[in-house]
């Protein structure tokens, strides 16, 4: 009997329309992990130095830094539905360009190219589940998109794997079927609605009222457009510089803390040179793919867990944890890089230091992201801390091969990450404040102090 009176959710449907708009971090998981299984291919094809290298590798970032600034403005002027098309189409066109390209600066402008679709995605998509979520699944139904990004990683990986033995142009196969996905991607966004917290501020209120009533009932609908209301009041044309403002900025630059930490914390060298780092040690290629696949097994059932946990012990805990405990299994993994331990060995460390980081910091950074942010700026704000994530990623991925020419092995590196997640941990446990449990509303009092 309570029925009018109590705000109330239709879980099914926030999880189905969550995970369709989860799709977007599948092209992320993809074109993230396709590299490590086309790299060896590509190093041949195209006669790679390691500066050559590095830049192929992190020309994806280069493109998501462009994605990532585009999906703000056409998010907020257009709405989160058309954006997400447009990425979706993006990646699809990129995905046959790869494919089909005869020389460097041509598979490197494709590459970029799926870096658009990938940045416009990257944020889209975890803002979008964040817009449609009530507060207390907030945190699990963002990690969903951690969860595609997973599963992308992992499909890959065995595809790369089993199209190995297909002669030198199996990485063209690696690349076009990304063309699968995205075009998945693109028929399910129509059946998504758009977010009502964009309706309203667009002005349209009815329709916002329509798709709240869609995801839960009437005192829910009108609980959460009050609460997006009261918080659009006073709010002016959008601008760039809104972002510089004092009520703003701390919560942008915690924002873009825990972005630059997420890639510079290193782990994505295992995820995008798998292949280098397991051919230190004399593996041979089959050895090295098979050890890509068992990193995405390893990323999914750990990501698994995070979701579980994620709104139960809270985010904070979960961020700390994860960066001491990467500064600690990047020491082992150095010093057993550096004995030349069987490959088995070397695969059990970066296994485990797989699963500390999908635990923690790589779906709960997402989180935090999407959450922290005031509503009348929350897409441009986001954007901004994605552009800064992605900037991390390039100076990971292009520095590497550069780093290990330099210092003369592979294990140097994993000494600096350490140092680095050590430093993170400082700066979660005295910047991050928990967000579990808190209406995004009721959040944006907290971290502007209102």
């Amino acid at each position: 009997m309570n029925d009018v009176t109590t705000p109330k959710y239709n879980s099914s449907y926030i999880v189905a329309i969550s995970f369709i708009s989860a799709l977007g971090g599948y092209l992320f998981g993809f074109d993230f992990a396709v590299i490590a299984g086309a790299l060896p291919f590509l190093k041949t094809m195209f006669d790679l130095t390691p500066v050559q290298e590095g830049f192929l590798t992190g020309s994806l970032a280069l493109g998501c830094i462009a994605g990532t600034l585009l999906a703000g403005s056409v998010a907020e002027k257009y709405g989160r539905k058309p954006a997400l098309v447009s990425a979706a189409l993006i990646f699809a066109l990129s995905s046959v360009g790869m494919a089909f390209s005869h020389s460097l600066p041509v598979f490197i402008s494709m590459r970029f190219a799926a870096g658009v679709g990938v940045g416009m995605a990257s944020v889209l998509s975890p803002m979008y589940i964040a817009e449609i979520s009530p507060a207390s699944v907030r945190g699990r139904n963002v990690s969903i998109n951690q969860l595609t990004i997973v599963i992308g990683i992992l499909i890959t990986n065995l595809v790369n794997y089993l199209l190995a033995d297909n002669g030198p142009d199996a990485w063209r196969w690696m690349f076009g079927l990304g063309v699968v996905p995205s075009l998945l991607f693109f028929a399910g966004i129509f059946w998504l609605p758009e977010s009502p917290r964009w309706l309203l501020k667009a002005g349209k209120k009815e329709e916002s009222a329509k798709v709240l009533r869609k995801i839960g009932n009437e005192a829910y609908a009108s609980s959460v457009t009050k609460d997006i209301t009261a918080s659009l009041i006073n709010v002016k044309k959008q601008s760039w510089r809104m972002l510089l403002d004092k009520a703003v900025f701390p919560a942008l630059a915690v924002g873009i803390g825990l972005a630059m930490f997420q890639q510079l914390c290193g782990i994505n060298i295992i995820f995008n040179y798998a292949s280098t780092i397991f051919a230190s040690v004399g593996a041979g290629i089959d050895q090295q793919l098979l050890g890509t696949v068992g990193i995405g097994v390893v990323n999914l059932i750990f990501t698994l867990v995070a979701m579980w946990q994620v709104d139960k012990l809270g985010r904070r805990p979960l961020m700390l944890m994860g960066s001491i405990g990467l500064t600690v299994l990047y020491i082992i993994l150095a010093l057993a890089l550096k004995a030349q331990m069987s490959t088995a060995w070397i695969a059990v460390f970066v296994f485990l230091a797989i699963g500390m980081y999908a635990t923690s910091l790589a779906p709960v950074t997402w989180v935090l992201i999407s959450e922290i942010f005031p509503n009348k700026v929350r897409a441009m704000a986001t954007s901004m801390a994605v552009v800064f994530l992605w900037i991390g990623y390039f100076i990971l991925t292009f520095t590497f091969p550069i780093l290990i020419e330099a210092m003369g092995s592979t294990y140097s590196p994993f000494i600096l990450y350490a140092v680095i997640c050590l430093i993170g941990f400082f700066f979660v446990k005295t910047k991050v404040k928990e967000t579990k449990g808190r209406t995004l509303e009721e959040l944006e009092q907290v971290m502007t102090g209102h």
